[in-house]
């Protein structure tokens, strides 16, 4: 298989009913459905509960109204069309709308609906915006996934990046490698394109986003090796999931099996409450426990991931639980008065984001805080 074939349709899975089909075309109409053959093939169709399907195939409980479309306010970040720039030397480009595959808990769904205007076909407005802040060293190519781009197009992206002196480092958000791995088996442009680029004291980085361990296939491992046989540095970010990865053995597994294939575990990300993703939402501090939990079966290669929600305000990292309490730290805050800050809240067993901690004050909090609380 070279060439998977995508599949934008429920009708066309044999696997499934006429009826399963039919019960969920309101949720296809309000949230969009992509795959393609070589994904769906690692789906157990026999158990109903199988964690690739999850992922992939959506479900009727996405219509629950829980959450909203951004959830961490990304729009407040927008300085051009399709740049984010958040973080003082960290700036995002949006530079397409399309995904190998639509993940059901994607935080960027919005991007997938009609009448989206965020992401931008010309990207020389925020490319301008890059090249007049000297003090952004990092940029992410996301939106999206940019490997679904032509290497042409890409390559006209990046070429043009590195024409900025401070841009340092280009990082490259793809769930390609786990989708359709063969993007990268079969087009040596692209590996000619890292090898171009991604420089000796300037580095690629592709940040691959591999949620389960079935999900690390020999084609997988094979793509992931090409890229870093040119040159490109491969780390791996991933949510916590319900019913995909929050049984620590299964994320230790992914955790072991990265860090073995020279892949750095970077951030495991508290879900955020983005609308139709409470069937995968989990507590904040059950989602420490399991990572905590995961942690304990890996060496320290497979430990570094570090727990953290995005937030409006910044990157908190989930730190530790004691006595009643639960501790977090700013990773990265968006206000410089923030940073690094520690912080102790009374344990909140029901919260699934920052804003539901009961004693929040106002300087962390949204100015309509939005609370994201589980069911009693």
């Amino acid at each position: 298989m070279q060439k998977p074939k995508y599949i934008t349709r429920l009708d066309q899975l044999d696997q499934m009913s006429r009826e399963e089909v039919e019960s969920l075309k309101p949720v296809c109409a309000k949230y969009a459905f992509r795959t393609n053959d070589y994904y769906t093939s690692l789906i157990n169709w026999n158990d109903p509960a199988d964690p690739i399907r999850r992922i992939i195939i959506p479900q009727s409980g996405e219509l629950n109204g829980w959450g909203r479309l951004d959830a961490s306010d990304e729009s407040r970040y927008t300085k051009a069309s399709g740049l984010e720039h958040k973080y003082r030397d960290t700036a995002l480009l949006l530079v397409n709308d399309v995904c190998g595959g639509y993940c059901r808990f994607c935080f960027r769904k919005r991007l997938f609906m009609e009448y989206n205007d965020e992401v931008t076909r010309d990207i020389e407005p925020g490319l301008e915006y890059i090249r007049s802040h000297p003090e952004i060293t990092n940029v992410l190519l996301t939106g999206g996934d940019p490997l679904i781009l032509s290497t042409s197009k890409l390559k006209g992206i990046i070429g043009k990046l590195r024409e900025i002196d401070h841009v340092n480092i280009i990082r490259i958000g793809s769930k390609m490698p786990a989708f359709n791995p063969f993007r990268i088996l079969s087009d040596t442009a692209l590996s000619e394109m890292f090898e171009e680029f991604s420089l000796p004291e300037k580095r690629i980085y592709l940040m691959v986003h591999f949620n389960h361990p079935r999900e690390l296939t020999k084609q997988a491992m094979a793509s992931i090796m090409l890229v870093q046989k040119s040159g490109a540095i491969v780390c791996n970010q991933t949510p916590l999931l319900k019913g995909v990865n929050d049984d620590p053995r299964v994320l230790a597994e992914l955790l072991q099996k990265l860090s073995f294939a020279g892949v750095p575990p970077y951030y495991i990300f508290q879900g955020r409450p983005t609308s139709g993703n409470y069937l995968f939402a989990l507590p904040v501090e059950q989602s420490f426990e399991i990572f905590e939990a995961a942690r304990m079966w890996c060496s320290g290669l497979a430990k570094r991931a570090r727990l953290v929600m995005s937030h409006s305000s910044g990157k908190i990292e989930i730190i530790g639980k004691s006595h009643g309490k639960t501790f977090f730290r700013y990773h990265r805050a968006f206000h410089p008065r923030k940073k690094a800050r520690f912080m102790e809240f009374k344990s909140n067993p029901r919260a699934y984001w920052f804003d539901d901690y009961q004693e929040i004050i106002a300087e962390y909090s949204l100015e309509n805080p939005y609370r994201c609380l589980g069911p009693e």
